[in-house]
């Protein structure tokens, strides 16, 4: 019988919003959206072409010196309000991220709250940005620092979570003074579609936020335009890649969270319950297509067999299903070549000697025609492996033992990557001693992504990108330093 379409009532219908203006079509290609629950068609979206950046450029740099030159009380009030509006259209949201990337509806309803967390918490930063003056030397001066937002900001955010990854951007950039052209994700456009409506609700000036829906060819009209001002990239490392080279001819800065192979280090006296059901998050969070998700379980050697008992009596009850059903934990993964690429992944690990635990195939029956796999856990991985190595980016977990803290340092360290690191303990000593020793981003002792506040710096190290997002270091991301040195000698200026 299959899966049905959701209510598309709910549908925005402006893909792109420049200058203030509510636009339902841009000039660039007519592509359409696929419900991956079912691969049909919800809407054929009109997409922003080269055209259309430019449009929403000129309108941000219009809109700048009033933004930047608005007291930093005024745009606090305003994060606020958006931050309101969020919180009172939870539920449009939520099903919002149910159609655009199968977000199961247990889970789509806590995402908005999280984004209103962090409008709240940079707009509280918008009217405490100080500079600080500095003693000089080599006679009377007067000399101090100053904090200026750079002035537009293009904003490139990905799919997999754009609600999330869009306020993550957004409130530093705009608590900090800049205005932003944001480019929303054409495989699920949605959530992001109606944020930029709500902006014109709360009140914004018209070309503070602009969103233009698109493909490549906005993104790449983004980074190398001469009126943008600095790249915020939250996406992959091949695409990073490309940011950079273009990039380089304008010489324009950016900023990148990029993908992540985050281990999970379970130590013999862990509560090993605790540390399962946590470990389980890595392949169900997003359907597995998080970034900084744990999807490498590395543990002690003497209760590797008791974790896998557990881990494979959990993943049992993980039902994946239609992802309106108010008991489906684990939705579809984003497109047919995802779940084809991933299967192969995993099929790969079992021929060179991965032993699967639980999951393994795509699913059929009524789940056929969307892109559902179950939740995967592949044991008795070599850390040297492909899929111990690179990002599988769907709901597989791998599983390799290890004998002594030195050896999990070395194998959680030995990938491209340094986003996120997990580590299960008692011991407080072991887990500073670890903690400091991963070359990660982010570390959290006895959590899965909990800790993830809007207060605490994010990002990551080596090819997980660079520059943080979250916290003050969040906000000085958007913020350029200008030092002023004042002759305060006799007769200066005279």
């Amino acid at each position: 019988m299959g899966i049905a379409l959701p209510d598309m009532h709910v549908l925005p219908k402006h893909p792109l919003i420049i200058g203030g203006k509510l636009l339902e079509r841009g000039s660039g290609a007519v592509q359409p959206h696929i419900y991956p629950a079912n691969g049909q068609v919800t809407a054929d979206l009109h997409m922003a072409s080269p055209a259309d950046v430019d449009a929403a450029v000129a309108a941000a740099r219009a809109a700048f010196p009033q933004w930047r030159a608005l007291t930093g009380d005024k745009r606090r009030d305003l994060m606020f309000n958006l931050a309101s509006l969020l919180e009172a259209n939870v539920q449009q949201l939520a099903q919002l991220g149910v159609i655009e990337k199968g977000e199961p509806a247990m889970m789509a309803p806590h995402i908005p709250p999280i984004a209103a967390q962090k409008f709240r918490y940079f707009g509280g930063w918008a009217d405490k940005i100080q500079g600080l003056t500095v003693s000089t030397w080599g006679g009377p001066a007067h000399d101090y620092v100053a904090y200026e937002p750079y002035g537009v900001i293009g904003a490139i955010i990905p799919w997999n979570g754009p609600l999330f990854a869009a306020a993550m951007v957004l409130a530093p950039a705009l608590a900090a003074g800049n205005c932003v052209v944001l480019k929303a994700p054409d495989l699920a456009p949605y959530t992001v579609m109606r944020l930029g409506e709500l902006f014109v609700e709360a009140g914004f000036p018209a070309g503070v936020v602009n969103v233009v829906t698109g493909g490549a060819d906005a993104g790449e009209a983004m980074v190398a335009h001469p009126g943008i001002d600095k790249i915020q990239f939250v996406g992959s490392g091949a695409t990073a890649k490309k940011v950079l080279r273009s990039a380089a001819e304008t010489l324009k800065p950016c900023g990148l969270e990029l993908g992540g192979k985050s281990a999970v280090i379970v130590f013999a006296d862990a509560d090993l319950m605790d540390a399962g059901k946590r470990g389980l998050t890595g392949g169900v969070s997003a359907n597995g297509q998080g970034c900084v998700n744990g999807t490498r379980l590395l543990v002690e050697r003497p209760v590797y067999d008791q974790y896998l008992q557990i881990l494979g009596g959990m993943a049992a009850h993980i039902k994946a299903g239609d992802p309106n059903d108010p008991v489906t934990i684990l939705g579809p993964v984003i497109s047919d070549a995802s779940a084809q690429r991933i299967t192969g992944m995993v099929s790969a690990a079992t021929s060179a000697g991965g032993r699967l635990i639980a999951g393994g195939e795509r699913l059929g029956g009524d789940l056929a025609s969307g892109y559902f796999l179950p939740l995967t856990i592949v044991a008795d991985v070599a850390p040297d492996s492909v899929i111990a190595r690179q990002e599988v980016f769907g709901p597989v977990l791998t599983v390799t033992p290890f004998d002594t803290e030195e050896e999990a340092i070395a194998i959680a360290n030995g990938t491209d990557y340094g986003l996120g690191g997990y580590i299960h303990t008692r011991d407080l000593r072991r887990a500073h001693h670890v903690a400091s020793a991963l070359d990660a981003g982010m570390v959290q002792v006895n959590g899965s992504g909990e800790g993830m506040t809007p207060c605490v710096p994010f990002g990551g190290v080596k090819q997980s990108g660079f520059g943080r997002l979250g916290g003050e270091a969040g906000l000085k991301e958007f913020l350029r330093v200008k030092n002023v040195w004042v002759n305060l000698a006799k007769g200066a200026g005279q």
